[in-house]
């Protein structure tokens, strides 16, 4: 058998703030492994669980939910304690009621919001490539790793509502003027505006949205 690439642990000093784990009671925590969300930006099943839910006391606890696929994240059941969860996602927890959406909310980059049971099989994605394949057909590619073959047209920073877990898309948002926006990174994560204008990127400089907040 092969083993996955990365650290199974990380030190509790530099783990990132929105995980909500203190920091002085043991030295090592786990961390996410390589997959769908990067590292900073995203939170491990387990400390998921523990520290932001609170809904088990011990990481004993929290493998015991997880190794007996009790979490659904997007509607597939993941029995790692290290899988990223990250911003748009939706996590469900067997014999619970309430239904969670991870996104930015208060300042902190990822918080979760309890959605709706019809809310459930639907999701945002931000496009974030497009590429030709074979017979002409385009593949495009999503913030959170997955990727779909469709002939919607889309542009790389335009916004998708697809239905989970068959990735079908319902509609697109697009990165244009007076389209509403979401802050996800920065001190205004959680903060709805509305785009006032678009600047083009340069060489040092990537593509930017102008917002007027509130």
């Amino acid at each position: 058998m092969v083993s996955i690439s990365g650290s199974k642990k990380l030190k509790r000093q530099l783990a990132p703030q929105f995980w909500g784990i203190t920091r002085k009671d043991k030295r090592f925590a786990i961390t996410v492994r390589p997959g769908p969300h990067k590292k900073e930006y995203s939170v491990p099943t387990a400390i998921f669980l523990r520290d932001i839910l609170k809904i088990v006391t011990t990481l004993r606890e929290a493998k015991a939910s997880i190794y007996t696929g009790k979490v659904k994240i997007d509607g597939v059941v993941r029995k790692s304690l290290h899988h990223a969860i990250g911003l748009m996602d939706v996590v469900e927890l067997e014999n619970v009621p309430e239904i969670y959406r991870m996104v930015p909310m208060e300042g902190k980059l990822l918080k979760p919001l309890q959605i709706k049971e019809s809310e459930k099989s639907k999701k945002l994605v931000r496009v974030t490539s497009k590429t030709t394949i074979s017979k002409g057909r385009m593949q495009i590619g999503f913030h959170d790793g997955r990727s779909t073959i469709s002939d919607t047209k889309v542009n790389i920073g335009d916004s998708c509502l697809i239905q989970i877990p068959d990735q079908k898309i319902l509609e697109v948002i697009k990165l244009e003027k007076d389209s509403h926006a979401l802050v996800t990174r920065g001190v205004n994560a959680g903060q709805v505006g509305t785009i006032e204008s678009i600047e083009e990127g340069s060489f040092i400089l990537p593509k930017r949205a102008v917002l007027i907040l509130g």
